[in-house]
């Protein structure tokens, strides 16, 4: 693998800022939906503590999963025309 342009180094930089945002707000969301029933149900004691942990562990693997799939499909290089007479979105 050669040495990066700096456009490929921005792209890079671009979608690791994007993976960790969108699993940051992916992670939020679960630790919500699956901790809600403490907050609804009114738990406490060691069944909300149960709940709540799950819903951690749980928010942390869909952090983890979110930022392994979109940067192991990253491939850094911009798309190209599938066809004769398709053009790519910038010309």
């Amino acid at each position: 693998m050669g040495t990066r342009n700096q456009a490929q180094r921005d792209a890079i930089t671009v979608e690791i800022g994007y993976a960790l945002v969108t699993g940051a707000f992916l992670a939020a969301v679960v630790f919500c939906l699956v901790g809600a029933p403490v907050v609804a149900l009114g738990l406490d004691g060691a069944a909300a503590r149960g709940l709540l942990v799950a819903a951690a562990l749980t928010a942390c693997a869909a952090f983890v999963i979110r930022v392994a799939r979109l940067l192991w499909g990253f491939t850094g290089t911009p798309a190209q025309p599938d066809g004769p007479g398709h053009t790519g979105p910038d010309s």
